[in-house]
């Protein structure tokens, strides 16, 4: 139909009769799997290294700085709490101003040098000063997270095309070694790195943190020419905010009226937009109507336009991804208290394993925070008993391809997170108990023997 409307803007009336025009561009020969490889590098070295210094991180404050358990505590849970929230200003930055690939590598850089600086702050700086310096490299290590958290799994996935049936099946391959890969790296970090900070030095198990950073750095350098590398797509903030603003200024405006068109997108958007692949088309949901006013053409305003104001006017691609935004809040909120629970791997859960005999043969004993791996080893067996087993016998009871859906993988994992978090709080409820009457609890030494199979039969033990 023609349109009243500038060129640069498409009005179709009835989507199903939409085409696709995606550009038969030449398919570049960048990418892949010979450009993802790379990435793993850098990715593995990073959470090796996040590790590296979390999972030991409130030994190294009660220990060397000496604090106090509760406020080691407060400041673990703080240093961890703004390294999650630095990746929204990352991604902020990313998407608006730098693109991914220099995000990642400016993060790098920044990630390295707090390394450094932590390594140095351990050893050579006198002693006045090492905990100021400390912290300084705590938190230089969280802007470096911030930048590297958000960009590195999606530049990843940037390397393949998911126009080709084959790289859709080479990334959903590359994104299972890759989990596999950070829970290994993770898993190591906690045994070996760990291992040297409290049998060697604190010196040597964040030097090799550096080292490790040093390696993986110039390894994702080498494949820089292999890269397929897209400009900044804009702020999904400024997207959202437009959806926003658009309906409000048009709430008079009636959508069931006859006459009024729906804005589907800019005919000059190819396969390419601003180094951008094409969007996939959204269909029209009846969730969230309010913002369906967003994308009405108002023949008084919009149609007369020579222009379209984008504050006034958005496509509907744009309003359904608003919308999915919307529909993820409460998963986002029914995911906090998991996180709390996480939070306690990297605190308390140290404390009470220190309070462990830990001894594996004569010889060795394993650090208290290496306990911690056996979450990885965890996730290690039980990843491919659900793949290979779960999955296919599920799949036959559901239907669905994955056997179960995500949300009720989720669901899954929430009421098994509500489970693990009541054990703990019983156990640990009756390890007080039996520590009050012993009259241990004023001693950081004691170590209290739980009968895990009865959960009855306790043993107090006083090491001098």
């Amino acid at each position: 139909m023609d349109s009243p409307v500038a060129p640069e803007m498409e009005m179709i009336g009835n989507p199903h009769t939409q085409t696709n025009n995606f550009s038969t561009h030449r398919r570049s020969s960048r990418g892949g799997w010979n450009a993802a490889i790379f990435i793993i590098f850098v990715e593995v070295a990073e959470r090796f290294a996040f590790y590296g210094v979390s999972g030991n991180l409130i030994s190294y404050l009660t220990k060397e700085l000496h604090q106090p358990t509760v406020a080691a505590a407060k400041n673990v849970n703080t240093w961890v709490g703004v390294s999650t929230l630095f990746p929204l200003l990352g991604a902020f930055i990313a998407d608006s101003y730098l693109g991914r690939f220099r995000t990642i590598l400016i993060s790098s850089l920044i990630f390295l040098l707090g390394t450094v600086l932590l390594t140095l702050s351990v050893s050579v700086f006198p002693l006045h000063w090492r905990e100021a310096l400390f912290f300084v490299a705590l938190y230089i290590l969280s802007v470096g997270e911030g930048g590297h958290m958000p960009c590195v799994q999606t530049f990843a996935a940037d390397q393949f095309d998911e126009d080709s049936p084959e790289q859709r099946k080479e990334k959903s391959s590359f994104f299972n070694w890759w989990y596999v890969a950070i829970v290994i790296a993770a898993t190591t970090a906690t045994l070996l790195i760990i291992y040297l900070q409290d049998n060697i030095g604190w010196t040597i198990g964040f030097g090799v943190l550096a080292g490790v950073l040093g390696v993986a750095l110039a390894i994702f350098l080498l494949g820089m020419k292999k890269y397929r590398k897209e400009g900044p797509p804009g702020s999904p903030f400024t997207t959202v905010a437009q959806v926003f603003v658009a309906a409000a200024r048009k709430w008079r405006v009636d959508e069931t009226r006859s006459g009024w068109d729906v804005y589907y997108g800019d005919q000059s958007s190819g396969a390419l937009s601003h180094g951008q692949p094409k969007a996939r088309i959204l269909g029209r949901t009846n969730q969230f109507r309010f913002l369906d006013k967003a994308m009405i053409i108002d023949n008084n305003n919009d149609a007369s336009s020579k222009t379209r104001n984008p504050w006034r006017l958005c496509s509907l691609n744009q309003v359904e991804e608003v919308k999915l935004v919307l529909r993820l809040i409460p998963i986002w909120f029914s995911c906090l208290m998991f996180n709390v629970v996480q939070a306690q791997l990297h605190t308390y859960f140290i404390k009470q394993g220190s309070t462990m005999i830990r001894s594996i043969g004569p010889h060795f004993q394993l650090p208290s925070a290496s306990v911690q791996a056996l979450t990885g080893f965890v996730i290690l067996i039980t990843v491919p008993i659900y793949e290979r087993i779960f999955v296919p016998i599920a799949r036959k009871f559901t239907g669905h391809p994955s056997g179960i859906t995500v949300l009720q993988r989720i669901g899954v994992g929430l009421f098994l997170s509500i489970i693990n978090m009541v054990v703990a709080a019983l156990v640990e409820a009756k390890r007080v108990s039996i520590a009050k009457e012993n009259n241990l609890m004023d001693n950081p030494k004691a170590v209290v023997i739980l009968n895990l199979s009865l959960l009855s039969k306790f043993k107090p033990i006083i090491n001098d």
